[in-house]
């Protein structure tokens, strides 16, 4: 997929939802609007979409969707773009998981997701450690 990000981060001691508020913040105070799943033993997924010039770039029924799973020693971010799900505060991450979550976005979509994607992937690093 053209510009999914992984991020795997063992022995850190996270408390994955300060994680995740920070990471809604950030997006937040850069001009997104964010929905978030509930949390579920398998994790949450948080989505992100912005308005403006991106409406020309990516479509309207897409996001950017972070996913954040595992346990506080232990646990993978991943972020790509997805696809906006109405009501994802009340959707079952368990149904999430086996959806496909990231979709495969096109050369046009590519430059701007490889770039908000890097800026979180930094934030997030220096959040957690």
């Amino acid at each position: 997929m053209i510009g999914e990000k992984v991020e795997h981060f063992q022995g850190k001691g996270t408390d994955l939802g300060v994680l995740q508020s920070d990471v809604e913040q950030y997006l937040k105070n850069d001009g997104f609007s964010v929905q978030a799943s509930a949390p579920s033993r398998h994790g949450i997924v948080l989505q992100a979409k912005k308005g403006g010039f991106l409406r020309g770039v990516i479509d309207a029924d897409r996001a950017l969707t972070i996913s954040i799973s595992g346990d506080p020693d232990d646990f993978v971010v991943r972020i790509g773009v997805g696809k906006w799900l109405q009501h994802l505060g009340v959707a079952a991450l368990e149904t999430l998981l086996l959806s496909d979550l990231f979709l495969v976005v096109d050369v046009a979509e590519s430059a701007w997701n490889l770039e908000i994607e890097d800026k979180l992937v930094k934030h997030i690093l220096a959040t957690v450690g």
